[in-house]
């Protein structure tokens, strides 16, 4: 922390970017009226229909699949975000020898060691986010795995089905909102690494971050085809 009065007004500036362009996408892309026809709102009516689907079938071994993959998916990037932040504490670990290194290269401007170390802080601060939103996405569709083994079967109005199948859906949309943090978490963690060569790059890049989450969740070719 005694390293922080030594922050020059670009770095303050570069990170309250970096905090405006990722707390602000994800209050419009998750909470805002504006963000409603994402990719994120969008997928959750189909995560709606395919509860009802289930319920309708009397066995659900493609559901269990399907399930199954969505959590290989989840704990392949848990278990590649432990060995990023395993490397990033070895870095801090290092951090007279990284010193060394960014200061040769070009643009390199990582001041002293301390504020090297606040940069690597942060970089490791955006990776243990999205661990803990992968693993919690993880429990979250281990639940889901619950409900549908205790699912009931029926159609469409009979007694108890909409409920349930909203429940199913609830917690699949929950599950997979988690996992888009953590992915959300991944791009910004690459951009706060562009601190780390100059005090410009983390404000430059994560616009960049948040212009390419945009026209990804809302511009893309994968939207056009859910919609239409």
């Amino acid at each position: 922390m005694h390293a922080l009065p030594h922050l020059a007004a670009a770095d303050w500036i570069s990170l309250a970017i970096f905090f405006a362009c990722w707390a602000g996408y994800a209050w419009y892309s998750e909470h805002s009226q504006w963000g409603a026809c994402g990719l994120i709102r969008t997928s959750q009516q189909f995560r709606l229909q395919w509860a009802y689907r289930m319920l309708e079938r009397e066995v659900r071994v493609a559901d269990s699949a399907l399930i199954g993959n969505l959590m290989t998916s989840v704990s392949f990037y848990a278990n590649t975000t432990i060995y990023i932040i395993a490397g990033l504490v070895a870095a801090l670990g290092a951090s007279d020898k990284l010193f060394n290194f960014t200061a040769e290269l070009p643009f390199g401007n990582t001041g002293n060691r301390e504020l090297l170390e606040i940069k690597l802080m942060l970089v490791l601060a955006s990776f243990v986010f999205a661990y803990f939103k992968f693993t919690w996405s993880l429990r979250q569709f281990n639940l889901l795995s619950i409900l549908v083994g205790a699912a009931p079967q029926g159609k469409t109005g009979e007694p108890g089905v909409d409920a349930y199948a909203h429940r199913v859906a609830g917690t699949n949309s929950l599950a997979g909102d988690d996992f888009n943090r953590g992915i959300r978490a991944y791009y910004f963690g690459l951009a706060a690494s562009g601190w780390l060569l100059n005090t410009w790059a983390l404000g430059l890049l994560s616009v960049i971050v948040l212009v390419v989450l945009y026209r990804r969740d809302y511009r893309s070719a994968a939207l056009h085809v859910l919609r239409d």
